[in-house]
């Protein structure tokens, strides 16, 4: 198959269940996916970022040799879709400590950010969680940024901030 033409010919779950079963575990197509993601025009990352979130989550350990490359990618301006998808993923995975600051940083911007979507913001929040699963220290941070979302919070804001505030009272 070829990722890019398949990804350009629909934008659709069907398709993108068709690209995921495509590649299944396999490093080397991963890595092709991946490829197509970081050299493809505008409309042809935005589309690979859904089936990369889908394969991550599938199999995290795919994604262990690109993960330096996919969080730099937050550094730059993207579509919405795929900084949402790119933070889907990186729930998944277990960062390596270089990456863990930089992407709480990040994460706290999200989160800070009247701009950003909800999605964004909650996966951002179970990003922030996994990385104050390593760094428990940092939860003294996170649980006032997150109950001070609570009172002005969408559904799924408060939805979403309540479960991580519930997991992080459970850590150290």
């Amino acid at each position: 198959m070829d990722i890019a033409a398949q990804l350009m010919a629909e934008h659709s779950k069907r398709n993108t269940e068709l690209i995921v079963n495509y590649i299944g575990s396999d490093p080397k197509l991963f890595a092709e996916l991946v490829s197509v993601f970081s050299k493809g025009d505008y409309r042809l990352t935005q589309r690979a970022s859904w089936p990369l979130s889908v394969v991550v989550e599938q199999h995290p350990k795919l994604a262990q040799k690109h993960i330096h490359f996919i969080c730099t990618l937050l550094d730059a301006k993207m579509h919405v879709a795929i900084k949402r998808n790119v933070l889907r993923l990186l729930q998944y995975i277990d960062l390596p400590e270089e990456e863990m600051g930089p992407m709480a940083d990040r994460c706290i911007k999200y989160i800070h950010d009247l701009h950003e979507p909800v999605a964004v913001k909650a996966f951002a929040m179970t990003v922030l969680y996994r990385i104050c699963e390593k760094e428990p220290e940092l939860k003294n941070e996170v649980i006032p940024l997150l109950e001070d979302l609570l009172p002005f919070g969408s559904a799924g804001i408060i939805s979403r901030s309540k479960r991580v505030l519930a997991q992080l009272a459970k850590l150290p």
